[in-house]
């Protein structure tokens, strides 16, 4: 493999990799400074057909926030979408974030004055969640999708995202199940 292939593929890796968020080590998360977390919404917080979130994931995230964690949702999904989660977990929210694009980590940053060793992201998918991380420095938290259920763009992405998860696998660096923090 090319110098080059292997950084570009260093771009689709996550820093740390767990079944779903309720796995996560925020405790050492907590240790390394971070001090907010971006949550992506649809097949990482709730399934698509999921409209508003449970108990489970509710005192989750006031769990979360008692750690003195501050929780976002950043989303490429729609304002209505996002909205029920927003209201009722009491969080702040970005809609159509545009991932894996910079603009909207770049605006959560200098709005809430954080560095980017302050933030983690997490979320389900390389192609957003991982890679515009991974652009902008963040620690990137990959999650395995809740369901298999997915927007028709993302069914797509999903194609290409097997294949970078076979070469990350070829060259060590990302296996499917085999987890990491």
């Amino acid at each position: 493999m090319k110098k080059e292939d292997a950084y570009m593929l260093e771009k689709f890796r996550p820093d740390i990799y767990q079944n779903s968020i309720y796995d996560i080590p925020y405790k050492k998360l907590k240790r390394r400074g971070i001090k907010c977390l971006l949550f992506d919404l649809d097949n990482t917080i709730a399934s698509l057909n999921t409209l508003e979130p449970d108990s489970k994931f509710l005192d989750f995230i006031y769990k979360l926030q008692d750690d003195g964690f501050k929780i976002i949702i950043l989303s490429n999904a729609s304002k209505a979408r996002v909205t029920p989660f927003k209201e009722q977990a009491n969080i702040d929210s970005s809609y159509h974030s545009m991932k894996p694009l910079k603009k909207k980590y770049q605006k959560i940053m200098k709005l809430y004055h954080y560095k980017d060793t302050d933030i983690a992201c997490i979320g389900d998918q390389l192609l957003t969640d991982v890679l515009g991380a991974n652009r902008m420095g963040i620690t990137s938290i990959l999650v395995n999708p809740i369901s298999n259920d997915d927007h028709i763009l993302t069914k797509i992405a999903r194609f290409f995202e097997k294949r970078i998860f076979k070469k990350l696998k070829k060259k060590g660096l990302l296996e499917k199940g085999v987890y990491y923090d």
